[in-house]
């Protein structure tokens, strides 16, 4: 098989593996699709030391009062958008601390707005629209590396002094990656579908974009261990799940975790505090701002659960 040009977008070329995928089964189809879905995750890990280092700016930025701010088109958006907005149920942020900008705007989320993605000045606007600070994050997210309207945005937050960091799934272009304080760069390969960045490049990225929300969360002692302590209990699936987590750091039924969180204002995590110190609500705001809101220095090691 002919190799193909060097200047092919690595998003863009043919997958040999696929050359024959019209004439598949639906089994072989399965088979085909898994097969290379399952690449992705040491794609993944070939980024780690990048990855790790995007998580230290974002927890620098919170640390700080600042955002996260995600941008991208299409899929890459959509991904984004997604991701920032299972933090405030997930980590009790409110909805100003990761922000999600899609190219198009919020109809872009569900009808294709494939030629914002080239508009350069809406990059610009886009950036400028949600104030950015030096404080801020801003994470770009193009999976072929050249979507315009991401380049033009992190150009725009790199003059307004914010942290960059540029996500994709080709090499990046060399302006990218000398001026963007980290460039994630996971090669996931040519897709099943020619093109098609919806699979493994889509993949990656809400692999890399779960890890660093989720890391920058833990680092801010958003969990105690595991346990997500900061939730917001918005539906009875997380009202349970409160209580449930109540009882088992605290002890106690059901009912006295139930009256300890309707105390504490909704507050798991305060009370926990108030259960197991035996102390009231203002009391236990009070310990936890002494020790940065976090509930292992207070309470020593939480509650080993369950065996895998």
């Amino acid at each position: 098989m002919r190799e193909p040009a060097p200047s092919v977008r690595l998003t863009e070329r043919r997958n040999p593996r696929s050359r024959n995928i019209d004439t598949a089964s639906p089994l072989e189809l399965v088979d085909l699709i898994a097969a290379e879905d399952a690449t992705v995750p040491a794609a993944v890990a070939g980024a780690r030391v990048e990855i790790a280092r995007a998580m230290e700016l974002i927890e620098d930025s919170f640390r700080r009062g600042g955002r996260l701010i995600y941008i991208g088109a299409g899929t890459s958006g959509r991904l984004g958008v997604l991701d920032a907005s299972e933090c405030p149920p997930t980590f009790g942020t409110p909805p100003e601390m990761v922000v999600a900008v899609i190219a198009g705007g919020f109809p872009a989320l569900v009808k294709p707005a494939e030629g914002a993605e080239d508009d350069v000045n809406a990059g610009v606007s886009a950036v400028d629209e949600r104030r950015v600070i030096e404080r801020d994050t801003v994470v770009g997210i193009a999976a072929s590396g050249v979507t315009p309207y991401v380049r033009a945005a992190l150009g725009r937050a790199q003059a307004l002094g914010a942290h960059t960091v540029f996500l994709c799934c080709a090499e990046p272009p060399a302006l990218l990656r000398d001026t963007c304080d980290v460039c994630i760069t996971v090669l996931t390969g040519p897709e099943v579908v020619t093109g098609s960045t919806r699979m493994k490049a889509g993949t990656a990225t809400k692999l890399v974009l779960n890890t660093l929300t989720t890391g920058a969360m833990v680092r801010l002692g958003k969990t105690y261990g595991n346990l997500m302590v900061d939730l917001q209990a918005a539906s009875s699936k997380l009202v349970d799940r409160g209580e449930r987590i109540v009882m088992e750091v605290a002890g106690g039924d059901r009912a006295a975790a139930r009256a300890a969180i309707d105390a504490a204002g909704g507050s798991v995590r305060t009370a926990i505090v108030m259960r197991c110190l035996g102390i009231s609500t203002a009391e236990a705001i009070k310990v936890l701002a002494q020790h940065d809101h976090r509930l292992r220095p207070i309470l020593g090691d939480p509650p080993p659960g369950e065996s895998a």
